[in-house]
Order: structure tokens, then sequence, then C-alpha cells
């Protein structure tokens, strides 16, 4: 997968340092000499998958400009608990001053990523795919489906902008799911698909007839599901949502859906656990300051 352009995201980091560092970091600044060098471990305090090396790097010049990210993986690599994701080297203030900002960043992509790659898992072999969706931190959409594709899923629209996606809001105002699906078939461009949220047999039925190619089955058992796919006998593709869990992800992959989305992998997964260590032998300085540094939680 491509990583997304720094334009996408770069004011993200710089509003982030502006929180947290705002017009200086007054605790390394009282402690650490301006022109002490150290070197700094970032590494999986938990098995994980990688994803935000870039954008860590970034936070770190963004501090100061002459630090060194030296990657140790690459996005998409699973790493095992204390296995290093990068060396930063360079000035011990700037490395501080990153650090948390760097950290929280890694965190949440990591997490997404490791997340992701769960669901994707558990659905190997099956023929369907996992899709994200919209629920996404706000500010962050490009970073968020960065990291699901790191983790294997397929990325749906990035926005309002760029799919046809028939909301049960819409079905509600248009006066019913074939008259909905008919009005937009009738203008929609035609490099997009129409695609109609339904609930039942009935309206995944009248929804074909209408003319959707693309049918998203909310809510619905996976019995349900599996009647629906064999109705429709490949007619229409078929994505199923709402209620997905790690427990019954597989079950839901086998009723003959080809993909399934959700939108926990983005609102509701767990950060990863990422530490920064700056190591003794890259503090020591025959000034006095301090000598070395664990991670800094607070």
């Amino acid at each position: 997968m491509e990583h997304p352009p720094a334009r996408a995201w770069r004011d993200l980091v710089e509003r982030a340092l502006d929180e947290d560092v705002g017009p200086g970091d007054v605790t390394t600044a009282l402690l650490v000499p301006a022109e002490r060098n150290a070197e700094a471990l970032i590494e999986a305090r938990e098995p994980l998958i990688v994803c935000g090396l870039e954008v860590a790097a970034t936070v770190f010049r963004c501090c100061d400009a002459r630090l060194e990210l030296e990657p140790r993986a690459r996005d998409g690599d699973t790493l095992a608990a204390g296995e290093p994701l990068a060396f930063v080297r360079g000035r011990a203030r700037g490395i501080l001053s990153a650090e948390r900002t760097a950290l929280n960043f890694l965190m949440r992509l990591c997490g997404v990523a490791t997340f992701t790659r769960r669901f994707v898992d558990a659905v190997r072999g099956t023929g369907a795919c996992i899709v994200d969706t919209r629920k996404t931190l706000p500010g962050w959409r490009v970073l968020d489906k960065y990291a699901t594709a790191v983790g294997g899923a397929v990325n749906h629209r990035v926005g309002l902008f760029d799919g046809i996606l028939i909301k049960d809001n819409h079905v509600a105002l248009a006066g019913g799911v074939a008259l909905a699906v008919k009005t937009a078939r009738a203008s929609a461009p035609s490099n997009l698909r129409v695609q109609v949220e339904v609930e039942s047999e009935a309206d995944a039925v009248a929804a074909l007839e209408a003319g959707a190619d693309f049918l998203l089955l909310d809510n619905c058992t996976p019995a349900l599901l599996g009647r629906i796919a064999a109705r429709l006998e490949g007619r229409a593709l078929l994505e199923a949502s709402g209620g997905v869990s790690i427990e019954n992800v597989r079950a839901i992959a086998k009723s003959g859906v080809q993909r399934i989305s959700i939108g926990a992998l983005t609102h509701s997964a767990p950060a990863a656990d990422v530490a920064l260590e700056l190591t003794p032998q890259a503090g020591a300085h025959p000034d006095g300051g301090i000598d070395s540094s664990g991670g800094v939680e607070a």
C-alpha cells in the first residue's frame, strides 16, 4: 500500500506538537544540556503490526531537524514484544520533547493495523475481505485508512465525494429502496457503482431489480446473509455490516458475502504498547545532566 503524502497529515503533527510542547519543554530545558547527544530505541512492548514510522520520523524532525530516525522494521511487519521499530539519534533535547507525540502516533496507527489484522486473519481462506468505514477520528481519516490497509483491509470510500452509498435515511427521504436506487442510477457518474443499504431479503431483491449492483446488508444474521447470497446468485456485490465481532466474523464471511465492513477497526481499536528508551552509552556526558531515561508516561 502507498503511504499517504505528508501534505495530507503534516498539519496533524504540527498541531499535536503545539498542544504538547507549546512554547517549550521546561523539564528537558532544565535538566539536559543543549549540545548533549543521545540514542533512543523505539520498541514494541507487545506483539503488533508496525505502522506509522514515517509519521514518527516527521515528529522528531519537527522538534529538531538534525534528528535521524533509523527504521528497524517496515510498515506491515509483524513484531514480537521487545523487538525494535527504530532507533533515533541526535540531540537529547529534541528526542525527549518529541517522544510523547511520536509515540502517540505510533500507538494509534500500530493499534489500528494490529486490530485490523486480527479480523483479516480470522476470515483468511473464505474469499471475503475486510473493509473499513468512515468512522474515523476527525482529521485522521487518511492515516486511519492507511493503517487499516497496512493491517490487510480494503479501503471503502474516502468520503461522501468518491462513492455512492444510499443509506437508510436516504431511502426514507426518497420514498423506498427501489425509488432511491432508480433515482440515483439515472444520474450517477459512470465510474461509480450504486450501493444501497438493505436489512431484509425483500429489500435486497427490490434493490437489485431497481438496478443496484452493490448491496450493504446491514445487521443481518449469517443465516439471512446466506439466504440472500443464494437467492441473488452473484448478480450483485454483497457487503455485510453491523454487529461484526472477532467471534462471529468468520461465520459471516462463510455466508457468501464478498465484503465485511467494520467500523470498530478505527473507532474502537486498542492502542498498541510502544515505548522509547534512551541508551546509557549515548546519553553519557562529562558535563553532568541526565545519564539515561526510560519511556515517559505522562
